[in-house]
């Protein structure tokens, strides 16, 4: 189980790649496409053509970390399908990753303070 730090930056992209990249292919994708470099501490999510699969490259300090998973009997709920990327935070990865409807996952809205008197 992946379990990112909550102060990690994550981009998703949107579009499909090719799968058959390794951790450096999609680091490389990752810098000249999405303008987002992995090695500068950003965590880029890839998906597949098909639904059910994901793939994360990330600098962790001493080498490039690539995460891999497949769902099985299902598929992760995706963003559309348009050009760019989109953020994340690190408890909507967790739920992307659980195969959970991360969508639904908002941040708490904090009152304002009143003024003291």
């Amino acid at each position: 189980m992946l379990t990112p730090p909550a102060s990690l930056t994550i981009y998703v992209a949107t579009q499909p790649v090719d799968f058959r990249k390794g951790a450096e292919g999609l680091a490389l994708l990752a810098q000249e496409t999405l303008g987002h470099d992995p090695m500068k501490g950003v965590a880029v999510v890839f998906r597949a053509k098909r639904a059910d699969r994901v793939k994360i490259v990330v600098w962790d300090g001493s080498g490039l970390v690539m995460y891999w998973k497949r769902l099985d009997g299902s598929g992760f709920k995706w963003p559309p399908i348009v050009a760019g990327v989109m953020r994340m935070n690190a408890a909507q990865l967790s739920a992307l990753l659980a195969g959970m409807d991360w969508t639904r996952m908002h941040a708490p809205r904090i009152p304002q303070p009143k003024a003291l008197a």
